[in-house]
């Protein structure tokens, strides 16, 4: 008899340590559930963002628009004859002592305004950002005050302003070369970015846009330092990844319009670096965000950004796998 207890106890013994391991194991990914979620939604990007494509990209055959813009004035003003659903508002951000003191942004800036005569303009300088959150988003405030990055709070106030009044916002560096009429007859616009999404350096959307209270609203969720770096926490906070992500997990993104370029040219509207689109001369400076300005950029050309979306990759797919093993214990259960 005792042969026989002693390795049946010690059986029992080992269940019963596998057990409670087991059950740490599912209260730390219950607990964590929102972390691997969220990751998962961030490496999921550039695998989901081209679904339904031929919806969101604005085209010729979808549209009928003429994306290089050669068919319409350079000081065309108005969608005319479809309605104008972006008011005429021109915002540029510029906080700290940043490029509101710079002559030369100074002219830049000024292009822009020149070939919108008649539109409401708003330099959005700490003073009246910090006015516009506290009175307009107080939820949002603290976190806005207390972002690590100054490029975090710059982003942010891009998609308050974008919903609060609507219109067009801007980077500094964006010197205009005709008007932006011809886009206000959608809800919003944002041209493409290299090598997936969007760049939030150009945005125009209409007041109290749907899609633009989301990405206010997720500024919370994904206000994490991730990876503890300043690249991904940036761009997966407040930056262009972040604002993809959500346009990607919205049920219609047919009004979510995307400025692309042909099948010959489809970096025609990009934003990246130095470079001159039918709209725009990107001067591609970024001193106006200097602190972090020189790694971004150089993670940029070296393709920096697969790193981090290797590792939140191999988080989502651990996140699936383990999600699928849970439910076959419980299914055995």
């Amino acid at each position: 008899m005792g042969i026989i207890t002693l390795p049946t106890r010690v059986h029992r013994k080992h269940h019963c340590v596998f057990a409670f391991g087991f059950s740490l194991v599912l209260l730390g990914l219950w607990c964590s559930r929102s972390f691997l979620y969220d990751a998962w939604t961030l490496a999921a990007l550039p695998l989901l963002w081209t679904r339904h494509a031929e919806g969101f990209y604005i085209s010729a055959e979808h549209d009928g628009f003429d994306i290089s813009f050669a068919n319409y004035s350079t000081h065309q003003t108005s969608a005319d004859p479809f309605p104008d659903l972006v008011p005429p508002v021109l915002h540029h951000i510029s906080l700290g002592s940043g490029a509101a003191t710079h002559s030369k942004w100074a002219e830049v800036r000024q292009s822009c305004l020149d070939l919108h005569p008649g539109w409401e303009s708003f330099l959005w300088t700490d003073e009246a950002a910090d006015t516009l959150v506290a009175d307009h988003f107080p939820e949002q405030r603290e976190m806005w005050k207390a972002y690590r990055y100054p490029i975090q709070k710059i982003d942010a106030l891009r998609y308050m302003v974008l919903y609060r009044y609507g219109g067009v916002v801007l980077d500094m560096d964006l010197q205009c070369k005709r008007a932006f009429g011809p886009l206000r007859r959608f809800d919003f616009v944002a041209p493409a970015a290299h090598p997936t999404g969007f760049s939030i350096g150009f945005m125009m959307a209409s007041k109290g846009n749907t899609y633009v209270g989301k990405l206010v609203e997720n500024l919370a969720r994904y206000n994490r330092h991730w990876l503890g770096l300043p690249y991904p926490t940036v761009m997966f906070s407040t930056g262009c990844h972040y604002a993809s992500t959500i346009h990607t997990f919205q049920p219609d993104r047919s009004e979510l319009k995307i400025l692309a370029g042909p099948k010959e040219n489809p970096r025609m509207h990009n934003l990246n670096g130095r470079v001159s689109t039918p709209i725009f001369n990107h001067l591609g400076s970024s001193s106006w965000h200097s602190y972090d300005a020189a790694m971004i950029v150089s993670l940029g050309r070296n393709h920096g950004w697969k790193l981090p979306l290797v590792f939140i990759a191999a988080v989502g797919l651990a996140f699936f796998v383990i999600r699928r093993a849970k439910g076959r214990a419980i299914l055995r259960l």
